[in-house]
């Protein structure tokens, strides 16, 4: 095989004709049967689908155009713009929506793309600045003495024999030490806390020297997150987190919208402020122990804190969710506390300005505390609820767990602030997913990102799902409002699981739904005397989760919204998908109630423009998990009646696959029965529903 052509085309003029008819003729070639993926990646075989989509956004890239590219499960759509980029030239970013997917991308895909294309192209990976370990921060909280508890000491000293092997610095590489332990804040660094050149490991530092990998990489792989941080602080300031490129391809991006909303609003949190707390105590003591009252100024933010965490229970707050400011504007609780704690970090700030220029990590710490004290204000005196010329355009909410609270003040649009974040600069813009349409419509996707006009191509799974897959809606089935209707899932689920001997995902809409649905399995498997194990979201992390359900062979695993995107089992392993209903978001959820208003406001139609193709494109990831290979075979249950009730349901029904359906729970346990195992041939019309 030939080495392919330099990668120049991105770094030339987009107009020279014969530059880009040499890359389309290198790309086409590399997708053939007799190409360099065929010749180098085991089990390759050519798509038609697959060439398409590669040609077009080599077209893009040539042109600096924008591109919304819909791919199929099966298609290879990593393969269809791997390819495309690498043969270019030029700059690339490519953006994943996980982090796991950013990894494989990073660790698998590219490298083998390079070796089948034999060329050399340098590559990097970059993270937020919070998935690095900070040397100085991990010496200093290792000499502070201030851990809390004996689990924070051994994970600090994993931590320090870590720094001395590794590499990256990259958390995800220590297993030792669990994502969600607090030990995290202490040894990581934000962007407030960092002391730049002056650090004296700075020469040494992870981030730094990641980030100038990525400057000198052809290729650097990054997340949405980091991304969109990149566009708001562009948008904001003339700082910047990334380098420039000439393209930027954003993979997983029906997820881009919802997570820009909080890019380019503003929110603070009470996990901030004991971060802040902590670090001053710590520094305090260090360097200015006869500045201040350090705990005493400590323990009275805390108090502080937790009466505000305090107020939002008294809100109501422990039985929503989320909860909108006006709700607790009403009662005077949450912004009376809040103001309390305003003047608490007021006196820090004093403190803290009383000792400047004595060590330059206490020196941080003031411009960090007038910005929380600036977004705290904001947030609870506003004016942030503001009209603008179509209304309503940003709202106030929180969110609040068992320990903590976090405070948004999120725009009902980012396709403004999106739109000119994106014409800073001339690049070419990839977007890409299985599931960018509602209806095998773009327009949704599109004028949610300000990207309305932009060309948009889809291309179907080359599945066969009429053969390989069995869509069941179980008969009489009651309304999904219903108080019993979780235990009813499970009982409508399990004669199916008991067929396929487990091997299945039970998909919750909501977390509350999990642990009842769980249980009612648990008494049938036991009523039964036919056990099957069952992995319950909650109960360990996703990861590990995904690790026993391998291993387990004959596992049930009850999740919520987290299980259903960014998971590929392949094979015999995973034969059942329930889906329990329809995934609306709750029309009380703050950001959707005032979305509706607004819509209503504007004259258009929210459930049809937003809600509809939201739990589409939801629904469509949910599904996506059930055929993952052109071998595998499997049931779907989708427990909603309002599939065949509602009008809306022929529209979510044309955005699925073409799955044979059945309402006949003997056909949906003999599909899947493994002592029952036929041939691939389920024919193709609809079994008993029209």
């Amino acid at each position: 095989m030939s080495a392919v052509q330099p990668r120049v085309l991105a770094g030339a003029d987009p107009g020279d004709s014969q530059e880009v008819e040499a890359r389309r003729r290198a790309v086409a070639a590399a997708f053939s049967a007799d190409g360099a993926l065929a010749g180098a990646l085991a089990g390759y075989r050519v798509r038609p689908a697959q060439q398409e989509m590669a040609l077009a956004v080599l077209e893009a890239i040539a042109r600096r155009a924008t591109l919304a590219a819909e791919a199929g499960t099966g298609t290879g759509k990593t393969l269809a713009y791997l390819v495309p980029a690498v043969l270019a030239g030029g700059k690339v970013l490519i953006a994943a929506g996980t982090k796991t997917l950013q990894d494989q991308i990073f660790d698998k895909d590219l490298p083998a793309v390079c070796r089948a294309l034999s060329v050399r192209v340098d590559t990097a990976i970059l993270k937020g600045r919070q998935n690095y370990l900070c040397r100085l921060r991990l010496e200093r909280t290792a000499t502070a003495g201030m851990l809390g508890s004996r689990e924070e000491v051994q994970a600090l000293q994993h931590l320090s024999r870590f720094a001395l092997v590794s590499q990256t610095g990259d958390r995800s590489e220590l297993a030792q030490v669990s994502d969600s332990s607090p030990i995290w804040p202490a040894v990581t660094s934000t962007r407030d806390n960092c002391l730049g050149s002056e650090c004296e490991h700075f020469e040494n530092c992870y981030v730094v020297r990641a980030r100038r990998r990525a400057l000198a990489a052809d290729v650097v792989v990054v997340n949405h997150h980091l991304l969109l941080a990149d566009m708001a602080l562009r948008e904001e300031t003339d700082s910047e987190l990334l380098p420039n490129a000439q393209v930027v391809i954003v993979d997983e991006a029906h997820q881009l919208a919802r997570i820009a909303a909080e890019f380019f609003g503003d929110d603070w949190s009470l996990q901030q402020i004991a971060e802040l707390c902590a670090d001053a105590l710590r520094v305090g003591l260090q360097w200015a122990r006869d500045g201040a009252q350090w705990p005493e100024l400590a323990r009275t933010i805390d108090f502080a804190a937790r009466a505000v965490r305090l107020s939002l229970a008294d809100n109501g707050k422990l039985r929503r969710p989320r909860l909108a400011y006006e709700h607790l504007a009403q009662s005077g609780l949450a912004p009376a506390a809040i103001a309390a704690l305003d003047r608490a970090l007021s006196a820090l700030q004093d403190a803290v300005s009383g000792n400047q220029g004595r060590e330059a990590e206490l020196d941080l710490l003031l411009p960090r505390v007038q910005r929380l004290r600036q977004s705290m204000k904001a947030w609870h005196q506003g004016p942030l609820d503001r009209e603008g010329g179509d209304g309503l355009d940003v709202v106030r909410w929180v969110s609040a767990t068992a320990h903590g609270a976090h405070f948004y003040a999120t725009p009902l649009s980012c396709s403004q602030p999106f739109a000119r974040a994106r014409e800073q600069r001339e690049q070419a813009w990839i977007f890409t997913s299985a599931t960018l349409t509602t209806a095998q419509r773009f327009e949704p996707f599109l004028e949610e990102l300000g990207l309305s006009g932009s060309p948009a191509l889809r291309w179907d799974s080359p599945f066969d799902f009429a053969r390989q897959a069995l869509l069941y809606l179980p008969a009489a089935m009651p309304n999904p409002q219903a108080e019993e209707f979780a235990e009813l899932v499970a009982e409508a689920a399990w004669p199916v699981l008991r067929a396929s001997r487990g091997r299945a995902f039970v998909l919750c809409s909501t977390l509350r739904a999990v642990p009842r649905v769980a249980r009612r399995l648990q008494e049938l498997m036991d009523a039964a005397g036919d056990p099957l194990p069952i992995l319950v979201q909650g109960e360990a992390n996703r990861r590990a989760m995904l690790g026993d359900f391998r291993r387990l062979g004959e596992a049930v695993l009850v999740g919520s919204v987290s299980f259903w995107e960014g998971i590929d089992v392949r094979g015999d392993a995973l034969s059942v998908v329930v889906i329990d209903k329809l995934p609306f978001a709750p029309p009380d959820d703050p950001v959707v109630e005032a979305r509706i208003r607004r819509m209503k406001a504007q004259g258009r139609n929210p459930f049809r423009e937003y809600q509809l193709p939201q739990a589409i494109t939801l629904l469509r990831q949910g599904v996506g998990r059930l055929i993952r290979d052109d071998s595998d075979r499997g049931v779907l249950m989708i427990l909603d009646e309002r599939l065949l009730s509602r009008s809306y349901g022929k529209t979510i029904l044309a955005s699925l696959p073409p799955f044979s359906r059945t309402r006949d729970e003997a056909e949906a346990c003999a599909f899947v029965d493994r002592g029952n195992r036929p041939a691939l041939s389920m024919p193709g019309p609809a079994h008993g529903i029209k």
